[in-house]
């Protein structure tokens, strides 16, 4: 097979008119051509840490979208399936991915559960991690969250790093805000990237520091526009990724999409290009081609350099996708889950208080911090309720694992006006959270949940939208556009019940995150992240 076009060697820093000739899914040779053909061939984009299960969808479906983008490999974290069944969530995935062209490239989740402050489904201990670690599909020992763990040289976390070094596989890390002497100490233990850095200042540290720093750009945790000036200079060090991507977002664009954002901001497109595509390659040793002789043929075909839209992808030689089809077939697959809560009351959601002034979360557009704040509390008959004036709603979280008491607290930025609006995808532990304007419409929403196994809904009296997600309540069964179809409307129905949020279900998700400062929720209680204890909500 031959194939035409303007060459984009990222390498050498050059474009010329060439051919490239493929055999058994390998480039054969590289040569220079004239030929009338304008479109560019350059290496296939790269995810460089992403959380599949964040798009809703096992990645065979994930594969089918991401191809259209020209996305060819991913650095996944399967942290979020291993907190609900453990090693054997790694293993789904890997198995799921394995049949689909897409690359996908697996790590060892590093913190299950994340903290001891929460319910999670499993646990990998060391001993786990040396598991995974040893199979060849693991590359990486995915993000270092407990970075406190590895300041006071906690033994247990201080051995799964060990045995990612052990097995010459690179350590991610996970340090927001980390600055000074102690980032030192963490990027001493061995770890290798930050994604989490949220101001230049930040990322300017950690690269002066020999770190790797990915400029993320997801659903909910914005920081491209923070980081992106870094790249000229930094290119070499830097990557892009989505960390999380809901399915409606996905079928817009990818990491196309980032690129072109950096090119419009004038930045060289060899600089551009060598983040998005090559840089991940080579600190992970992926098994994907940089569109050199004797690599798998894995390229992609633009129309241009500047909104890089994709007119083919390759992959192993393989026109995967073409036009905006995807040739990835969807295959079938089993519905692994782990839901064991039984239906709640309205009693259960009721908090008995005379206080008058509470710890409310305050949730931030386009971020994972939180910040505490202290309100005025609203009665009524003895009780702690939602304060739909003030824009301070409850919101509680749901093991659902096994009955136990449930956690209510409070939070400002959701903005609904009236219904309720709950998740299963709650990071990290999945347990199920829900934002209300009343304890009735708080706990039909959760029970909506608990009737699904899983999923996201928002209910509004009579009226009730919900998708459910029976893959370990958090992935769909459904092919990748009509979750994503259905993942809009509900969407539109939370921002028509009042929320002012871009992304709603994706911020609800992360409010229970407690390893990201400060105020979150878990199952057990009201926590900050700053102190990393659990506060009482009554000031």
């Amino acid at each position: 097979m031959h194939i035409q076009g303007q060459i984009v060697d990222i390498q050498n820093r050059r474009i010329y008119s060439g051919e490239i000739s493929i055999e058994n899914g390998k480039i054969q040779s590289i040569t220079e051509k004239q030929h009338d053909n304008k479109t560019f061939i350059l290496p296939g984009f790269i995810d460089s840490h992403i959380h599949i299960e964040s798009s809703m969808l096992v990645p065979s479906e994930f594969a089918r979208i991401a191809v259209l983008h020209g996305t060819v490999g991913t650095i996944s974290d399967p942290h979020e399936i291993a907190n609900v069944l453990g090693k054997d969530g790694v293993y789904y995935m890997i198995e799921n991915g394995q049949q689909v062209p897409l690359k996908f490239h697996f790590g060892a989740p590093s913190c299950v559960p994340a903290t001891s402050f929460e319910t999670a489904g499993a646990v990998i201990d060391s001993d786990g991690i040396k598991e995974l670690m040893a199979h060849p599909e693991i590359y990486y020992l995915a993000e270092m969250m407990n970075y406190p763990g590895v300041l006071f040289n906690d033994a247990e976390v201080l051995k799964k790093i060990e045995w990612a070094k052990h097995f010459g596989k690179p350590v991610d890390g996970h340090a927001p805000g980390l600055r000074g002497e102690a980032v030192k100490k963490y990027i001493s233990a061995g770890i290798s990237t930050d994604h989490e850095c949220f101001t230049f200042e930040e990322a300017q540290e950690k690269l002066s520091l020999g770190m790797k720093v990915l400029i993320r750009e997801g659903s909910a945790a914005k920081n491209f526009e923070a980081l992106i000036d870094l790249l000229p200079e930094h290119f070499e060090n830097m990557m892009f990724c989505s960390d999380d991507k809901h399915p409606d977002d996905l079928i817009v664009s990818h990491i196309n999409a980032l690129c072109a954002r950096a090119v419009a901001k004038g930045i060289d497109v060899f600089k551009v290009l060598q983040a998005a595509c090559i840089n991940p390659v080579k600190h992970y040793k992926m098994k994907v081609g940089l569109l050199q002789e004797n690599d798998p043929a894995d390229f992609i075909v633009v129309e241009d350099l500047k909104n890089f839209k994709v007119v083919q992808t390759y992959i192993n030689g393989e026109l995967v996708a073409e036009n905006g089809k995807s040739f990835v077939q969807a295959i079938n697959f089993e519905t692994p889950n782990n839901f064991n809560t039984s239906k709640k009351t309205v009693a259960d959601f009721e908090i008995a208080a005379s206080a008058t002034k509470i710890r409310v979360i305050e949730a931030l557009e386009g971020q994972l911090i939180t910040n505490e704040i202290h309100a005025e509390a609203l009665l009524s008959e003895g009780k702690l309720v939602s304060d739909i004036g003030n824009d301070i709603l409850k919101i509680a979280v749901v093991n659902r694992y096994q009955n136990a008491p449930v956690a209510v607290a409070f939070i400002k930025n959701f903005g609904l006006k009236k219904g309720a609006i709950a998740s299963s995808v709650a990071h990290d532990c999945h347990n199920i959270v829900v934002v209300g304007t009343s304890d009735e419409e708080i706990c039909k929403a959760v029970n909506v949940l608990i009737e699904n196994t899983g999923g996201i809904c928002a209910v509004n009296g009579n009226e009730i939208k919900s998708l459910a997600l029976p893959v370990a309540g958090i992935m769909s069964d459904k092919d990748g556009w009509e979750t994503g179809k259905r993942y809009q409307e509900i969407d539109a129905m939370a921002k028509s019940l009042g929320s002012t949020l871009k992304a709603p279900f994706m911020t609800l998700s992360f409010m229970a995150l407690l390893v990201i400062p400060d105020l979150k929720l878990s199952d057990k209680g009201l926590f900050s992240g700053k102190s990393f204890e659990f506060v009482n909500l009554q000031v």
